[in-house]
């Protein structure tokens, strides 16, 4: 153990930092201030040391005392942690994840957002043997009711939202499978909520099939969506799993939590 100038023995540095980990912890369990008698106790120290390290946190404005004696989370953590979230960005935390879904079901993976009343086509992993021409690039668009992304976003709307998402654009429709009735639109999308993924039975292009899963952010707010798209003989519901998985995977990154 290291000494002071004084010749007292000094807590090393790692086991403080420890100590400051643990108080701050035990701050962010409450959503009250809390006093320091109650803060000792639950990280198991000494009410001078906690009380040392306290003051050091609120100096840095990591720890605030809104009266003496009593201390919560500082300004300086949702400082920080707002820069953090704005570095997250959805291309970036989903690229790697889709590059491995690709390799497991050798189709295209497809990262799509939403813009007004498309969904715009924001990244892609594929390759030649996939089997399927890629027609639309990354920065294409596409109807949201004529795409399984799409459908994510929708389902997530209020009903008169997506009356008036009907009204706007008519429905139109780009093959024979694509829905152009508000009622059939409405049931698909009740489904979508019921299975917490959606389909495009070659809505958009004959021969093209598609499954989407959401991609949530820290908010719980729906982000963007993963599909796979594959030909229509060739889609394998087996694949659902892992590309569910790998959405909560890219969500994860995003810093969403299920609970």
């Amino acid at each position: 153990m290291q000494k002071t100038d004084s010749g007292i023995p000094s807590v090393p540095t790692v086991q403080v930092i420890e100590r400051m980990f643990t108080l701050i912890d035990i701050l962010a369990s409450r959503e009250d201030a809390m006093s320091l008698k109650e803060i000792s106790e639950k990280a198991g120290l000494h009410a001078s040391t906690a009380h040392r390290i306290l003051n050091d946190l609120a100096t840095g404005r990591f720890v605030d005392r809104p009266q003496a004696g009593n201390y919560r989370l500082g300004m300086r953590l949702l400082e920080l942690g707002n820069l953090v979230k704005n570095r997250l960005n959805v291309r970036d935390a989903a690229l790697e994840p889709m590059r491995e879904l690709h390799r497991v079901t050798q189709q295209t993976i497809n990262l799509s957002m939403r813009q007004g009343d498309e969904i715009v086509y924001v990244e892609r992993a594929y390759s030649e043997r996939s089997g399927m021409q890629v027609i639309r690039a990354i920065g294409g668009r596409a109807p949201l009711h004529l795409t399984s992304v799409g459908k994510l976003f929708l389902a997530s709307d209020e009903p008169q939202r997506i009356r008036a998402y009907a009204t706007r654009t008519g429905l139109s429709g780009h093959t024979k499978n694509s829905l152009t009735q508000l009622p059939a639109l409405e049931k698909e999308l009740a489904k979508v909520r019921r299975d917490n993924y959606a389909t495009d039975n070659e809505e958009l292009e004959l021969g093209v099939r598609c499954m989407a899963a959401g991609i949530f952010d820290d908010q719980r707010k729906l982000l963007a969506g993963l599909s796979i798209s594959a030909p229509a003989g060739r889609m394998d519901e087996a694949w659902l799993p892992k590309l569910m998985a790998t959405a909560a995977e890219i969500s994860r990154n995003l810093g969403y939590h299920s609970t």
